[in-house]
């Protein structure tokens, strides 16, 4: 195979692409009617915040979609874009911009390999299974050629696998590492049994949030698939607006994206939608994997006591029990998941600066910032709400 010619292009639309042979190389694993892994990076996801202008012009999000080819055959994708500023990907660099370009330089545009506006972990060099090595190669080289050729300051790729990370740093990218709060499935046959796990006084305050939350006066339901209907993306759209004005400013996704999820994304999807009074008053937007669920957006018109925790967080992990899930994945931040059972995980991002003395700035800084985040990690861990389990010494 290193004989073999790869050919590296750049397309600006996932309509150049069919959705078959995209997924060939984002989902291989759905390909006899399964369950994606990663709903994020499947053609029809991409393609909907394409085709909702929630990426394009005037976003800062430009796609440049990647992909790399042997003989005419698609051995890898990634979803590249470049980018104006960096709102959105929810790995902060804009110390780097602002140090950058204080010494003279300019940060942006900048290129970026990422699912916009969703921090959930997920393969982003996305190959044909029997071209692991070779699509990785191809994509990670013809991105750096890429950033290099423009004259761009950097190649950012957010929210990447850590078995990514040990690979691609072979080619110099420069290894980041953040942390997020994930709620662990030990095989639990019910909410109880996950509650069994943690010690008492965690326990008492959990059933009593979801009590609460309960008592709010109406009824909360999930939704997903088929049962799924347009007054719930409607309704939706109010509570989906008032968090990103009060959060980003604006919304990052538009109206038309909810309508596209309508239907193209309902299969990946589990609404949960509370109601009073005949009126939907809040809800929370989940995304279903293979093996996680992917909590995303939340939003309310009135405010009651617990709401958002039994939204958010224990309805999710209703809905990995019931699903047999082992993970929720509760998004970016909130230290205020770790009372609730979601302990503080990895996760990872690949950086390459083209100036050198600006990279060697970045990688001392990545150095110190590993050993403060694997130092919090294990000091959150051991606030957690679990039992601790007390291992005798061996005789």
């Amino acid at each position: 195979m290193n004989d073999q010619q790869v050919e590296i292009s750049i397309i600006p639309s996932l309509a150049d692409i069919s959705a078959a042979e995209w997924d060939t190389c984002a989902c291989p694993e759905a390909a006899e009617g399964a369950r994606a892994r990663d709903p994020f990076t499947t053609h029809r996801f991409l393609k909907a915040l394409e085709d909702s202008g929630s990426v394009g012009p005037g976003t800062g999000w430009q796609p440049q979609y990647l992909t790399a080819r042997i003989d005419g055959v698609l051995i890898g994708v990634a979803p590249l874009y470049a980018k104006s500023h960096s709102q959105g990907e929810y790995i902060f660099d804009h110390n780097w911009a602002h140090a950058y370009e204080r010494a003279g330089g300019q940060f942006y545009p900048k290129l970026q390999i990422a699912v916009p506006f969703t921090p959930a972990t997920g393969r982003r060099f996305l190959t044909r299974p029997g071209f692991e090595e070779a699509g990785l190669a191809a994509l990670v080289q013809g991105a750096i050629q890429l950033t290099e050729n423009n004259g761009l300051s950097s190649l950012n790729v957010t929210f990447c696998t850590e078995d990514e990370v040990q690979r691609a740093e072979a080619y110099g990218l420069m290894a980041r590492k953040s942390q997020q709060f994930h709620w662990l499935n030990r095989d639990y046959a019910d909410f109880d049994g996950f509650l069994g796990d943690l010690n008492s006084r965690k326990r008492k305050t959990i059933r009593k949030e979801r009590q609460t939350a309960q008592g709010f006066g109406g009824t909360i339901e999930t939704f997903t698939g088929n049962q799924i209907e347009p007054e719930h993306w409607d309704a939706f759209w109010h509570f989906y607006q008032d968090t990103g004005a009060r959060k980003w400013g604006q919304p990052y996704l538009t109206r038309a994206f909810f309508d596209i999820a309508h239907e193209v994304l309902r299969d990946d999807i589990a609404l949960v939608l509370a109601k009073r009074d005949g009126h939907w008053i809040a809800g929370a937007l989940n995304f279903i994997g293979a093996e996680a669920l992917f909590g995303r957006y939340w939003g309310c018109r009135e405010h009651h006591s617990c709401l958002h925790f039994e939204l958010c967080y224990y309805r999710a992990i209703d809905i990995a029990i019931a699903m047999g899930l082992k993970t929720v994945e509760a998004g970016a931040q909130g230290e205020h998941k770790l009372a609730r059972g979601y302990l503080p995980t990895s996760t990872w991002s690949l950086h390459w600066m083209r100036d050198p003395g600006f990279g060697r700035a970045v990688a001392d800084y990545l150095g110190a910032e590993r050993a403060a985040v694997d130092q919090e990690i294990e000091i959150l861990t051991d606030y957690g709400p679990f039992k601790k389990i007390e291992v005798e010494e061996q005789e």
